[in-house]
């Protein structure tokens, strides 16, 4: 876990125009097709007006600079820095690190990383799982030396091996990274980022240099100039595709990655993405297999992220997602003696929690403690109330550089102060649960739109009537509580061409449901003509590969759409940026992520949705624990159960 920076000199392209390309059906940004935001006057030729001072770097200027820039990430990586810079007079690559040390604590775990036979260069960000396995592999079955024991060797070694796409598959965990192959014949730069987008890769482009980073910040002394990228804020953009606030600032997309090479410029390619069963293919495996089928990815998923030469805590919210963490954590220790961290088996494990004041409605601690009492671990909670929100709000702003629509980001940045004043660099989180498993109500709708024709004998398939009833109840349900709270923006628009791939989804209008109307922005953006009769939900849609689309058309059942929609926007640029990673880091904390372990997510999607949602009409109507926006969800929502 760290912070990467790089500077690479772009090859001379016709006019001094740098080639961008998007292949694999990425076209434009993930699926966007000329739009204004993808054109390359706007970001990648001289971005934001400076034109050609990055282009004359001696070796001094670059490695002074890349010091400047690590520095301001620091937080991410407090423990050790270091910069590579290619031998080349023009100091054409330039890659630096900050390091927080959770896995070989040694000097062999500095970075950057360099291969066994010198000639490949890597920086590299977060955790690869599985690290045993992996290496026997390498040192073994390919005769690869290693020269240390950190995880992060393995980016190496396996792009050394398999070579780009390939090497891919065989990562497994969270990262992003920055890797310079110096090979004759095979010289290129290579940046990728996870499936999920668990950790930050952000891109621009100064002059003759593309810079790539974990956070924009670092970009200042590179001699960036911030200038707002008024359409990404307005459209809701930032949130849904690959642009940032920033203008000429960019994301590299979950399981995408970038190929820089003399002959073909910046290449942009899709190594991974989710996919879901055909919604017409009836399921033949029995719940209890399928619950196990879970269980043993899950429980596999946990214990590969308890490895660490560092203690390891775990984020324990009133949430089944943390509950179950923290119970096969427990588990894990007591029956199997697995290590937690560095820590022996017997240590009491040490959870972390947030205390809201009670009259909140949104504290949850109560569960937490009880949940910690009947484990037997250790629960620490900081208390956040309207004083302390107040006072961490421009930090929180600073590093998660983007907004949101509340402030629960200001506590998970409150919540991350508390391992380190414990002594714990490293937590398990629930992230990914809800969405995966469909713990959100906003998915009910979609779930009850088409009958789950892959469970036939379900009380919801078999009887349309009910489906339909409890359908209909449910969309006003949800509407009613969106409506109290001013949300209603689109509920009266009518559909665009675009909304037909979403085949009738709520999801795109949930998605922009806190977004702001063109009514709350400047006279002066309001007046612009491009923003007539804007429509958020068509970013959202844009925003989707047009091989997704296809499927949602016709292949997925609705309920998997939504959750497609939801994990490529919300999940990736919000929940793991500033309720995740950005709000972590901040404070040198290193969050890993159970829920998103691939090999687990990949058997869920393939889950038909009844199993992920199980219908159980309640009796009397009861009030519901998922706080004051949820406390007056009528029966309907309160039938269907996770």
């Amino acid at each position: 876990m760290c912070g990467i920076t790089a500077s690479i000199v772009l090859p001379q392209r016709k006019g001094d125009r740098h080639t961008i390309g998007r292949t694999n059906g990425v076209n434009g940004t993930n699926g966007i097709i000329g739009t204004d935001h993808t054109s390359d006057k706007d970001c990648f030729n001289g971005t934001n007006g400076i034109h050609g001072h990055a282009d004359d770097h001696t070796v001094e200027t670059l490695t002074t600079q890349l010091r400047a820039s690590i520095d301001t990430i620091n937080h991410r990586g407090p423990d050790e820095s270091g910069i590579w810079i290619s031998p080349d007079a023009n100091a054409n690559i330039g890659l630096g690190h900050c390091r927080l040390s959770i896995n070989d604590l040694s000097p062999s775990g500095s970075q950057p990383l360099t291969s066994d036979d010198g000639q490949i260069h890597a920086v590299v960000n977060g955790e690869i799982y599985d690290y045993d396995r992996l290496r026997d592999v390498c040192a073994t079955e390919h005769g690869y030396q290693f020269n240390g024991e950190s995880d992060s060797q393995l980016v190496v070694a396996l792009y050394k091996i398999y070579g780009a796409p390939a090497f891919f598959e065989h990562l497994r965990g969270e990262f992003a990274f920055v890797l310079y192959d110096s090979r004759e014949g095979s010289k290129k730069v290579i940046a990728g980022r996870d499936r999920f987008g668990i950790k930050p890769l952000v891109w621009t482009v100064i002059g003759r240099r593309l810079l790539m980073a974990a956070e924009a910040k670092a970009f200042l002394p590179m001699g960036w100039e911030p200038e707002w990228d008024v359409g990404a804020i307005v459209d809701g953009g930032w949130m849904m595709d690959d642009r940032t606030l920033f203008k000429g600032v960019r994301k590299v997309l979950p399981g995408h990655w970038m190929e820089v090479t003399e002959e073909r410029g910046v290449q942009i390619r899709k190594y991974w993405d989710a996919e879901y069963e055909d919604k017409t293919k009836v399921e033949t495996r029995t719940i209890d297999d399928m619950v196990l089928g879970v269980r043993e990815r899950l429980v596999e998923s946990i214990r590969l992220r308890l490895r660490a030469d560092v203690p390891v805590g775990v984020y324990l919210s009133g949430g089944i997602d943390s509950s179950a963490v923290a119970g096969i954590v427990t588990q894990l220790a007591e029956e199997n003696h697995v290590k937690i961290g560095n820590q022996a088996p017997s240590t009491r494990v040490a959870c972390f929690s947030v205390r809201f004041p009670e009259d909140s409605g949104y504290d949850e601690s109560s569960v937490a403690e009880r949940t910690a009492d009947w484990l037997g671990v250790e629960v620490i909670k900081r208390d956040v109330d309207e004083a302390s929100l107040a006072r961490d709000f421009a930090d929180t702003a600073y590093h998660c550089e983007h907004h949101h629509f509340d402030l629960n980001c200001v506590a998970k940045f409150a919540l991350s102060t508390l391992p380190r004043e414990h002594g714990v660099k490293v937590v398990l989180t629930g992230e990914g649960a809800d969405e995966h498993f469909a713990g959100y109500s906003y998915f009910t709708p979609d779930f009850l739109r088409e009958p789950d024709l892959s469970q036939p004998d379900s009380p919801l398939t078999r009887n349309s009537e009910l489906r339909e009833s409890m359908y209909s109840n449910v969309d006003a349900e949800i509407k009613a509580l969106f409506r109290n709270i001013g949300a209603t923006q689109h509920e009266d628009l009518p559909d665009s061409e675009a909304l037909a791939d979403a085949n009738g989804s709520v999801m795109p209008a949930t998605l922009v449901l806190w977004h702001p109307t063109t009514q709350l922005f400047a006279p002066w953006v309001r007046e612009l003509k491009e923003y007539d009769g804007l429509d958020c939900r068509d970013t959202v849609m844009a925003s989707l590969a047009p091989e997704a689309r296809a499927k949602m058309r016709s292949l997925w059942h609705p309920m998997h759409s939504a959750q497609y929609m939801w994990n490529k926007s919300s999940l990736a640029n919000v929940l793991l940026s500033c309720l995740g990673d950005r709000t972590e880091m901040a404070h040198s904390i290193e969050a890993r992520t159970p829920f998103l372990d691939h090999h687990l997510t990949e058997y869920v999607n393939k889950l038909p949705p009844s199993v992920k949602l199980a219908y159980s009409p309640v009796q009397n109507e009861e009030q519901s624990e998922q706080g004051p926006l949820w406390k007056n969800a009528g029966s309907a929502l309160q039938s269907l159960k996770e």
